[in-house]
């Protein structure tokens, strides 16, 4: 048996007697399991995979243990992965990560005993609580950077991708970090690590590596089938997809959109319902949807699939660049200016848009089960922001199918998730999921995909 001693620093090395039992290994606590699962996860950092399940099964040995003693707070590592192991120590960065998955897990647990509870003093609406508890995660975090002018570039793309398309984004993040322009992205592998790896290169060339700020934002079912790259410097917890949504569109200032699976047709959608809303019409939000000349079938797949749900107008929401990692770098930088005015203007945050309109459906956590993915209205009658909120759910169900352990177990389990709609759309979502199958962006492993979804016409 392997056991590697780690101590937490700040405020993480002192917890109370409640918040140290709750994911202690010997007390086995409501927040042990989920500890557990998110420490291997990030000592797994920089392994490909994209299977929870065979994840946690590589590593039934593994257990951590929170002890509390005269020095403050001691988390005990039990035969944890070699990979994370350096001459006898836990390699740094990962220390870090599990400091931040010990500090994340905290506030989510504070966050949801107050949400059970219904204490929400001072806020009009729950959205309104939703959204003050993200920030306050992302505060504890200490990701947001007050007085700063907006800097932070969301990168959105999938894990299954080739290899020219992760040098593409490679490159568009040396462009960026040429500028000087910090990276935020899902933390995983694929185009979630490239433009983060160039943006370094970019950096050092302008003597500020120092400087580079690589934001890593997760969600605990995420992260155990994704463990963080190695280039994520600042990791952070949310405690579901969609609060991890909201924190990207808020923390962020412009979104670069890459080639992906499902994943990053949800995450799509997500902005674009709320750039639909009438609300935001006047908000600015930067979409920027770039890759190299090989990923051009993915990005006609997909305008394909966004002009048959919602019409043309729904181009001029985003600007396509392709193969051209400077333009997207210049366009990105550009736009930064134009966030900075625009919030000047209207007196909001330049690290966290107040301003934004996230209405209330986009912002609970949808609960993937057979009865509620059948249930998803994609029918047209419905506004558009409606209909792309209910698109995002169902392919936020897809990816729960496929690489979730909870979904994974429910498809064995049940079958395949049905989903109901007008025909029109579900003939474009299918040939949209089709395209993807063919050019091989739903799963990282190479194992031949089985659906776990079935499209029902109404």
């Amino acid at each position: 048996m392997s056991i590697q001693e780690v101590w937490p620093s700040g405020e993480m090395a002192l917890l109370t007697q409640n918040e140290a039992d709750s994911i202690s290994l010997s007390s086995k606590g409501k927040l042990y399991d989920l500890y557990r699962n998110c420490s291997l996860a990030v000592l797994n950092s920089g392994n490909l995979t994209d299977n929870s399940k065979e994840l946690l099964e590589n590593y039934e040995n593994f257990e951590i243990n929170v002890l509390r003693n005269e020095r403050g707070l001691k988390i005990e590592l039990i035969n944890p992965p070699e990979s994370s192991v350096v001459d006898g120590r836990i390699i740094k960065t990962l220390r870090n990560h599990l400091y931040s998955v010990l500090r994340d897990l905290v506030q989510i647990k504070i966050y949801k005993e107050t949400y059970e509870k219904n204490v929400r003093p001072s806020f009009n609406t729950e959205g309104e609580f939703i959204t003050n508890s993200i920030f306050m995660l992302l505060r504890n975090a200490q990701v947001m950077q007050p007085g700063t002018k907006p800097n932070l570039a969301v990168c959105w793309g999938g894990h299954s991708i080739s290899r020219l398309e992760y040098d593409y984004a490679y490159d568009v993040g040396i462009e960026l970090g040429l500028r000087k322009i910090d990276i935020c992205t899902g933390c995983g592998p694929g185009i979630m690590e490239a433009p983060m790896k160039g943006s370094m290169v970019g950096h050092s060339q302008q003597c500020a590596c120092h400087q580079c700020r690589l934001v890593g934002l997760t969600e605990p079912s995420i992260i155990a089938a994704e463990p963080p790259n190695a280039m994520v410097s600042d990791l952070v917890i949310l405690p579901d997809i969609e609060k991890r949504l909201e924190a990207f569109v808020r923390l962020g200032h412009v979104l670069i959109v890459f080639p992906g699976g499902p994943g990053t047709a949800e995450e799509l959608l997500y902005i674009l319902s709320i750039k639909l809303m009438e609300e935001n019409r006047r908000t600015v939000m930067p979409l920027i949807l770039t890759g190299n000349e090989e990923s051009r079938p993915y990005f006609e797949a997909l305008e394909n699939f966004l002009v048959k749900c919602f019409g043309e107008d729904i181009t001029r929401m985003y600007k396509l660049i392709i193969n051209d990692p400077k333009a997207v770098a210049c366009e990105v930088r550009k736009n930064l200016d134009t966030v900075y005015d625009h919030r000047t203007i209207i007196h909001d945050s330049y690290c966290f848009n107040w301003a934004l309109k996230i209405p209330e459906e986009l912002q609970h956590p949808m609960d993937v089960t057979h009865e509620n993915m059948a249930a998803l209205n994609l029918h047209r009658n419905q506004e558009p922001w409606k209909l792309a909120a209910n698109l995002r759910a169902a392919f936020s169900g897809i990816v729960t199918g496929n690489v979730k352990e909870k979904g994974i177990t429910l498809v064995a389990q049940k079958g395949p998730f049905t989903l109901h709609g007008d025909e029109d759309i579900l003939d474009s979502m299918e040939k949209l999921l089709n395209d993807f199958i063919e050019q091989k962006r739903i799963l990282l492993s190479q194992r031949e995909y089985k659906p776990c979804y079935v499209l029902k016409k109404d």
